[in-house]
């Protein structure tokens, strides 16, 4: 009983310390959602040239897309154009951090490795990318550079073209509604008002229900499986593989099949900390276990060949090895220990900051109560429904 206590002690300590930079992140990838639409991303990747290659990777690296939620993106700008080396550097950097991720690694992991995944993200993309340009598309990046200009870009400038012309004539409209009676003034003020109110309100809809309901499921796993392991498992069961190759490798092969995202993994890697990890080792479970999962590696293999996806694994799991090699190497030689949070640090703030944690944290505990509860709405929605169909 003692242990079931002190499991619920431990998962409530992870949701109150996160919640408040989750829900910080959630709002600002609502805000991004609605300022970067997908014609920006296909314009800049289409080429397997390097630009566009280090373009989808910065570009990716903070949208609010999980390892689920990219691929349908990926398909998307693949689809449109993109070359195979822009589509792998956008699904590599994409899903391992984010600035929902990034928060949430400031809040539970510390400001080291808030600092350290996104740098990580986007230079492993590029090589990513570059691996794919070289020995996947060597031979036919000319053609598809070519092609897209001849026919899918062209029509796709013109389509563009024809979808800027109507733009001119609001415009004149509007001058010309200025030119006109006062009242006119008020309802486009009035129009300008309910646009600014409706991007709010879609910018809030976004990050509380859809972004929500794509992690929440794996953040509470993450929480509860992170609470598990500060409580049950022992520090030399994680540590027997040392800090080495070994260990890094297990790390992959662990993260790797995984269905997880990038803010769901960060409590799971506090727990692998607190159970004795290496920082390294951590970093390479929270790059490999969100670039990587079955029906991402599924799609590569479908739309873009077997030889991609090879390069695709053998990236993702060398940069993520050597980039927690590097880690190991710059904590060590810097000292920079303190800049690591483990769950012993936790709750160390005043009172008055406690009390913003909390209140965030019966919010963010609301919201995912509301979710739960529209899904049981819908789903006996659609029951009854069958029901009527079939009777």
């Amino acid at each position: 009983m003692s242990d079931i206590i002190l499991l619920g002690q431990n998962f409530l300590a992870l949701f109150v310390e996160s919640a408040p930079w989750l829900l910080l992140g959630l709002l600002v990838a609502g805000v991004m959602h609605e300022l970067v639409p997908v014609s920006f991303l296909e314009k800049h990747m289409g080429s397997a040239s390097f630009s566009s290659i280090s373009k989808a990777a910065v570009i990716g690296a903070p949208l609010p897309l999980c390892s689920c939620g990219v691929i349908p993106a990926a398909l998307g700008l693949r689809r449109s154009g993109a070359s195979k080396s822009s589509t792998i550097s956008f699904l590599v950097s994409t899903p391992e951090t984010g600035v929902d991720s990034v928060s949430v690694s400031y809040a539970l992991l510390g400001p080291l490795y808030a600092i350290v995944r996104p740098i990580a993200a986007i230079i492993s993309a590029i090589y990513a990318g570059l691996m794919v340009r070289f020995f996947a598309e060597r031979d036919v990046t000319a053609q598809q550079v070519m092609k897209p200009l001849s026919t899918n870009e062209t029509s796709s400038c013109c389509s563009s073209k024809t979808a800027r012309e109507p733009e001119p004539q609001i415009e004149a409209s509007c001058c010309a509604s200025d030119k006109g009676h006062s009242h006119n003034d008020v309802n486009t003020t009035q129009g300008a008002l309910g646009t600014n109110s409706s991007k709010v309100t879609k910018v809030l809809s976004y990050a509380s229900g859809k972004l929500l309901e794509d992690i929440v499921v794996w953040l509470l796993i993450g929480l509860a499986l992170a609470a598990a392991i500060k409580t049950w498992v022992p520090t030399d069961f994680l540590t027997q593989w040392g800090d080495g190759l070994v260990a890094m490798l297990v790390m992959a092969l662990i993260g790797i099949p995984m269905y997880i995202c990038a803010t769901a993994s960060t409590p799971l890697a506090v727990g692998f900390l607190a159970a004795g990890l290496s920082p390294g080792a951590v970093l390479v479970f929270l790059m490999a276990g969100p670039a990587t999962n079955v029906s991402t590696m599924g799609m590569i293999k479908q739309e873009m060949g077997a030889r991609t996806l090879i390069l695709y694994l053998f990236s993702v799991m060398s940069a993520s090895i050597g980039f927690g090699y590097a880690l190991n190497q710059l904590v060590s030689s810097f000292s920079l220990a303190s800049m690591i949070k483990t769950q012993s640090h936790m709750h160390e703030h005043g009172a008055n900051v406690q009390v913003i944690y909390g209140i965030c944290a019966v919010l963010l505990a609301g919201l995912m109560l509301r979710l739960g509860v529209k899904k049981l709405q819908n789903y006996r929605q659609n029951n009854s429904q069958h029901s009527a169909c079939c009777s």
